[in-house]
């Protein structure tokens, strides 16, 4: 065998492995990705259970708080029955915000932060809202290097190849970047 086909069996055996690998880590990295988001889907879950059983203490004290309470259990509502991850994403941030002013209530009706069962529910709901935000965290960051390694070359080249899509980062909607106003004078 010559030398030139020797140095031609070499360079395609370099980028056979190399496309393998190159592959092999997309697909750890996007697995690592749909990891993330089953975590957070859990502790999202898990927030939509609590939803529930805090309207319904809430319900006794604030009577005529009929619209926050409704707003949030449509947002809950919205939020269950969500298909997608994005739709996940977008309800979740909703329902974050509608569940912000159902825990202001407790600054209007006094008797209220009295009420162990709210109390307990409502650390219950932050402590799942402070893992929620963890876990954002991770998983955007987890979609930063999948989609860093999906467009930059030279594995983009097996990205396109083998059909990797860019995936979607948790994000905030841009009404719920502001302090949510409550008027409790109604």
């Amino acid at each position: 065998m010559s030398m030139t086909v020797i140095i031609v069996i070499v360079v395609i055996a370099l980028l056979i492995i190399w496309y393998f690998a190159t592959y092999n880590s997309l697909v750890s990295l996007r697995n690592r990705v749909k990891d993330g988001w089953a975590q957070i889907d859990v502790q999202l879950k898990r927030r939509a259970d609590l939803i529930p059983n805090l309207v319904e203490t809430i319900k006794g004290y604030a009577k005529h708080e009929k619209d926050t309470l409704e707003d949030v259990v449509k947002a809950r509502n919205t939020f269950t029955t969500a298909k997608t991850p994005e739709e996940e994403m977008k309800a979740s941030n909703e329902l974050s915000n509608t569940i912000s002013k159902l825990l202001m209530l407790q600054e209007a009706y006094p008797e209220l932060k009295a009420n162990s069962n709210f109390m307990s529910l409502q650390n219950e709901l932050k402590e799942t809202e402070d893992k929620i935000s963890i876990m954002r965290q991770f998983y955007n960051d987890t979609v930063m290097k999948y989609n860093n390694k999906v467009e930059m070359v030279p594995s983009c080249i097996v990205a396109s190849i083998s059909h990797f899509e860019k995936m979607t980062f948790f994000e905030i909607e841009e009404q719920d970047r502001t302090t949510p106003k409550v008027d409790f004078s109604k």
